[in-house]
């Protein structure tokens, strides 16, 4: 099962109705996706930093998901900068590194670092199950949802058919190589998961309907209203008109006449 670190806990974000949180979480990322200004994006990272400490998240499970993401900008600022056309503030031989490469690589890595800390502090603090209450309460269409808690229920059992087929061919002694046997060997073993992941689907289908099911879950999770999600609305909205205000002071000058 994947792992959920953070849904359990007792902090304020975790007492945060969810789907005040889900439309947050989406709210506060568009924005951060399209900002421009690096003021404005310093800001959002800083608001995604508080939320963070404000859910009490694990330091070090924080840090393994960050390093994800930072292992994917080390590429980006070794790239992008050779390719993105401007004043060349690095040469070595042939290369050159534009200074509007690392500006641009600098825009996406504190954008992209406080997308994905907004959605730790506030989507990764529940479990799937109520992240798919809190979508269908959002007006999300019933079979998307429906589709993302099967298919995190499920995938794993697909994983476990695929590690018993090939534990069952490393007992017959295969050992792969580049040939043409271990190409169909794998071939063979892809096709077998997929008969087998289709007999089971159809076994699940049939065990649904004889309990009942009828196109829709329940849950017992229940979202009770309370004065702590709107103040934690009206904050959010700070941020959000905060981080907007910065954007766009930078491109509309307000001057002040007296």
């Amino acid at each position: 099962m994947i792992e959920e670190p953070f849904a359990s806990g007792n902090s304020i974000i975790h007492r945060i109705d969810p789907r005040f949180r889900v439309a947050v979480a989406i709210l506060v990322s568009m924005e951060a996706a399209l900002l421009k200004d690096f003021r404005a994006m310093a800001f959002a990272l800083a608001g995604s930093l508080a939320l963070v400490f404000l859910a009490r998240l694990d330091l070090f499970h924080v840090l393994k998901r960050l390093f994800s993401l930072v292992r994917f900008l080390v590429f980006v600022w070794l790239l992008i900068p050779l390719t993105y056309e401007g004043q060349a503030v690095y040469l070595f031989g042939p290369l050159a590194w534009s200074r509007e490469g690392f500006l641009l690589c600098a825009q996406i890595s504190l954008k992209s670092l406080a997308i994905l800390l907004f959605f730790m502090a506030l989507v990764s603090t529940m479990g799937l199950s109520t992240l798919g209450k809190s979508l269908k309460a959002l007006f999300v269409p019933g079979k998307l949802v429906h589709l993302l808690l099967m298919t995190y229920r499920y995938i794993f059992v697909i994983g476990q058919e695929y590690d018993r087929l090939e534990t069952a061919i490393k007992i017959r002694g295969f050992s792969p190589t580049t040939t043409l046997h271990s190409y169909k060997t794998y071939a063979y073993l892809v096709a077998m998961l997929f008969v087998k992941a289709s007999i089971r689907a159809e076994r699940v289908h049939q065990a649904m309907i004889l309990r009942g099911f009828r196109g829709r879950f329940y849950s017992l999770d229940t979202f009770t209203p309370s004065y702590r999600n709107w103040i934690f609305f009206i904050a959010m909205m700070g941020l959000f008109i905060g981080t907007l205000f910065l954007e766009r002071g930078s491109v509309w000058p307000i001057t002040i006449r007296f």
